[in-house]
């Protein structure tokens, strides 16, 4: 099970206990227009994620990392998603809870996972898909490194309208 030190939090595996946080994340509605969700996850449907949410990374071709406090509160989620062992990239998010946005907490879990990604997991390449009114994600990314590097048009639909999304890349160049 990854788990990964930081200053001031720590990255972890998701284990069972922790699925009232994930299930209030995962049906937060304010969320889904950034996760795509479109309808809410039951318990059951949760739990059976978290008893398979662990194994190879490279069989499930995602990995999401649970975001704590040194105390071991659960801040947020960290993922890598569409994990492409041959062309060594994977795609990022991140979601910190609202009472603990603004504190750093999502720059040091992007920089520990940058770091796994690269030194451990021996990926080139990692990319983000931010919608063009996430300033908060926006600054994030670009301070971690990442070069905007395209803009898809209309892109994304949620409630009755498109929005414009990015696309940041941080490329390896010690590979």
């Amino acid at each position: 099970m990854v788990d990964l030190k930081g200053n001031n939090i720590n990255l972890r595996g998701l284990v069972l206990e922790d699925l009232a946080f994930l299930y209030t994340i995962e049906n937060d509605e304010s969320l889904w227009e950034l996760s795509q969700i479109q309808t809410p996850f039951s318990k059951d449907v949760l739990k059976k994620y978290l008893e398979t949410a662990q194994s190879d990374i490279k069989k499930q071709k995602q990995l999401r990392l649970v975001i704590t406090s040194k105390s071991n509160q659960p801040l947020g989620f960290i993922d890598l998603f569409d994990f492409d062992f041959h062309n060594k990239h994977a795609g990022v998010s991140i979601v910190i809870t609202e009472m603990n946005r603004g504190k750093g907490y999502g720059k040091e879990a992007l920089t520990l996972l940058m770091d796994y990604s690269f030194n451990t997991l021996e990926l080139h390449q990692l990319y983000s898909n931010v919608l063009e009114d996430n300033s908060v994600s926006i600054r994030l990314f670009e301070s971690a490194g990442f070069e905007k590097v395209g803009l898809k048009k209309k892109w994304r639909f949620y409630k009755g309208r498109y929005k414009n999304e990015y696309l940041f890349q941080f490329i390896n160049h010690v590979f």
